[in-house]
């Protein structure tokens, strides 16, 4: 990731004019993102609704400096799963007139392929039958998993559906039955 370039914005306007320019030609940049104690800071969801007006998502951050750190930012792909937090900023977004075409586009694309809503049975914590399985053939697991926090419940959830093989979704949910049963996270969850 050494050749992606930096990008230093001091406000969410600098990042719209970035994008609006460049949104559909850059690659993913670096986004230098400013800490609290500096007066270029720009709250890291402001950043993220001005990325997916225009079809573009944040990742990994990286340390850089005492002031700062650096913020990968990409174009969205159109086969990746949009979460709620994602859904209700675009959804503010839109009423608010900040949405591009080239925004509404990926959702629309995201509602024809399924991505739009593949997570919904996550973010409602809904456990799949063959959890539930695993979890009745060990009562404590479901005792601790009811006990985990939200946020925890939906990561591994998260994780547990997007296995792309069979074997490795059973694995995942024989992890997460076998580590709760001793109040133990699965996937760091």
């Amino acid at each position: 990731m050494s050749h992606i370039k930096d990008v230093d914005i001091r406000s969410r306007a600098d990042w719209r004019a970035w994008l609006s320019t460049n949104h559909a030609e850059a690659g993913s940049v670096w986004l230098i993102r400013w800490k609290k104690h500096t007066p270029h800071y720009v709250d890291h969801m402001e950043l993220v609704a001005e990325a997916l007006c225009w079809g573009w998502i944040d990742s990994a951050v990286r340390k850089r400096d005492a002031d700062s750190s650096r913020l990968l930012m990409s174009p969205r792909n159109p086969k990746s799963a949009w979460s709620a937090v994602n859904k209700r900023l675009v959804d503010v977004a839109e009423a608010e007139g900040q949405m591009t075409d080239a925004g509404r586009a990926l959702i629309e694309a995201a509602k024809a392929n399924g991505m739009w809503s593949f997570l919904d049975d996550v973010e409602r914590l809904e456990i799949p039958p063959d959890l539930a399985e695993a979890f009745a053939a060990s009562p404590p697991s479901r005792q601790e998993w009811d006990a985990f926090p939200r946020s925890a419940k939906r990561g591994i959830l998260e994780w547990i559906k997007t296995a792309k093989q069979p074997q490795t979704r059973a694995r995942r949910i024989a992890d997460t039955a076998r580590l709760a049963a001793i109040g133990q996270r699965a996937n760091g969850g």
